[in-house]
């Protein structure tokens, strides 16, 4: 592959890596059995991708400039004292509902896939969503929907 980005301070549970090569644009990652997949994006995708990067890259440095260093009151320790960190169990199950969740995403066809991300993972609007692929808000939330309804099944919430 090419370029990837300059080295970025990343959280340790980053689990991707953004990859421009001859002006396509690729997202890397390990699958669930170890193997590292590289796959194309389109570059709407891969501007959230990179969004999400920086904005986390962001909150790492404010949380370790200010908030880990930050003196201790009593407020600061009742919200320690009331917010209980995640056990291991937590995590797990959390871990599993999100690669379960990606999965049923991953299935679904893909105009709605990708309208479903834009919408919930990138913030834009049924509005924004339209205006970029050239279509009516109406046939953006239409696949949204639908695409919720595939996924409650895939979960068993119907």
């Amino acid at each position: 592959m090419g370029e990837k980005h300059p080295n970025r301070k990343k959280d340790k549970y980053n689990p991707y890596t953004l990859i421009i090569s001859d002006g396509r644009y690729y997202l890397s990652f390990k699958d669930s059995r170890g193997e590292l997949q590289t796959i194309e994006i389109d570059e709407v995708l891969y501007g959230l991708f990179n969004r999400f990067e920086l904005e986390d890259i962001s909150y790492l440095n404010k949380l370790s400039r200010h908030i880990e260093h930050s003196e201790l009151t009593e407020a600061s320790l009742n919200d320690r004292a009331f917010c209980k960190p995640e056990s291991i169990e937590e995590k797990v199950s959390r871990n599993i509902e999100y690669e379960l969740l990606h999965k049923a995403i991953s299935k679904l066809p893909e105009i709605q896939r990708r309208r479903l991300i834009l919408y919930f993972f990138g913030e834009m609007t049924y509005e924004q969503i339209a205006a970029l692929e050239g279509c009516t808000k109406r046939a953006v939330k239409f696949s949204v929907d639908i695409a919720i309804e595939k996924l409650k099944k895939d979960f068993g919430i119907f």
